[in-house]
């Protein structure tokens, strides 16, 4: 690779550091040429926590990210951010641990702006805990507002002309939502026929690109059975459809609406056999994220579509409950990592 990918350290009070140092430790291969962006005795913690076995793992202080690509293999290297007065406690939300966290996403953000790395994996933030930090910097409900906020600083835009959208997916299921971190009374307020289509939109630029053709996009009714024509809810007919119908006068292979409970399995993969469609529009966020993640937690990629660099997570959160156990999956982690490659080695085609 000719410039590293970055990795966020996350909440340190959650599985964070945990799974970046079994990432390191157990597929050398696939974090090569990564680093860390975070504190380097939260990274050492985590090595201790989780045992490196014979073989050491140690953790490199680097000064810049072009160092990343000359550490050997089984290194951590660690670009230091901030600083911690004290270790803190797993499982526990903390303001120090939110502000940590924020500065360590907007830094790696501004280095992908800037052109200095070539993707970005952010492991998970607490956002109760970024709320708790009360900064400038930690106003956002999550990642995906804070990197929406931040590239359209950098280039010099408004928020509303820098809109992006939340794709899950794993090697069975791709799904790109209307709204992400707003309650379920916002959302239902956010299926406009602009929104609708602009995530269309969106999700066929980023889908086009990763898959070198034109996707095939389902998109999903509001109302249980889409609507049943109008008995269950007029959101279907009134807005959604319009939608689609726009979306496929400019072009876009977009059918629909469907109904809810059915359409992620029509789009569902398996071995030797592609799903009907390449992915789903799903109105609202657990409409969209529960099929994925029952599909397995542990191979789901977050990916953010619409901005001007590559970003991807770990389709989990902080887990609270066995942070500092060492019994955290690094898995979703590494399949963050692999699909930040290969997105940035064709953004670079």
């Amino acid at each position: 690779m000719k410039k590293p990918i970055a990795i966020t350290l996350g909440d340190c009070a959650g599985i964070g550091p945990e799974i970046i140092a079994k990432a390191f430790r157990d597929a050398p291969e696939l974090t090569r040429g990564c680093f860390v962006v975070g504190d380097v005795a939260t990274l050492r913690r985590a090595t201790k926590l989780i045992d490196a076995g014979a073989i050491p793992l140690p953790v490199a202080l680097i000064e810049s990210p072009a160092e990343a690509l000359n550490v050997p293999p089984r290194c951590l290297p660690v670009l230091q951010i901030g600083a911690l007065a004290e270790p803190v406690p797993f499982g526990r939300l903390s303001a120090e641990a939110g502000k940590l966290a924020a500065e360590c996403v907007t830094w790696a953000a501004q280095a992908a702006l800037r052109g200095e790395i070539a993707a970005l994996v952010t492991a998970p933030l607490n956002k109760e805990a970024l709320a708790l930090a009360g900064t400038p910097g930690t106003h956002y409900p999550g990642h995906t507002e804070m990197l929406q906020a931040l590239a359209a600083a950098h280039t010099h835009k408004a928020l509303a002309e820098m809109p992006v959208r939340m794709m899950l997916a794993n090697d069975e299921l791709r799904v790109v939502l209307v709204s992400i971190h707003v309650s379920l009374r916002d959302a239902l307020e956010a299926v406009t026929f602009d929104n609708v289509l602009q995530t269309l939109r969106i999700a066929h630029a980023a889908l086009s690109a990763s898959l070198g053709r034109a996707p095939r996009i389902a998109v999903a009714g509001l109302n249980p059975h889409a609507g049943e024509g109008g008995l269950f809810g007029r959101e279907e007919i009134d807005i959604i459809a319009p939608a689609i119908a726009a979306a496929s006068a400019l072009g876009l292979q977009v059918s629909g609406p469907f109904a809810p409970d059915t359409v992620f399995m029509r789009a569902r993969a398996k071995p030797g056999q592609p799903g009907e469609f390449d992915a789903v529009l799903a109105m609202y966020h657990d409409q969209g994220l529960i099929p994925v993640k029952y599909l397995g937690v542990e191979q789901g990629v977050n990916v953010t579509l619409g901005l001007p660099l590559v970003r991807t997570s770990p389709d989990h959160g902080t887990a609270f409950d066995i942070a500092g156990t060492g019994q955290a999956d690094a898995s979703s982690l590494l399949a963050a990592i692999v699909m930040a490659r290969r997105l940035s080695q064709l953004q670079n085609l």
